[in-house]
């Protein structure tokens, strides 16, 4: 093997390891589900819906 072989392949092996080096973004809900309250997505459907009755 070569040695600019073996460095591509070292390199694409070190990638795929450290995909999210920071760790994985969140999402709203989950988010939410810390802080104990309704995403704003939700939150504005909710209101929307409250509007029309």
């Amino acid at each position: 093997m070569s040695t600019a072989k073996r460095r591509r392949e070292s390199n694409w092996k070190q990638r795929k390891r450290h995909l999210h080096p920071h760790g994985k973004i969140k999402s709203l809900e989950e988010y939410a589900a810390e802080i104990g309250t309704v995403p704003a997505s939700s939150a504005s459907a909710e209101s929307s819906n409250e509007k029309q009755f």
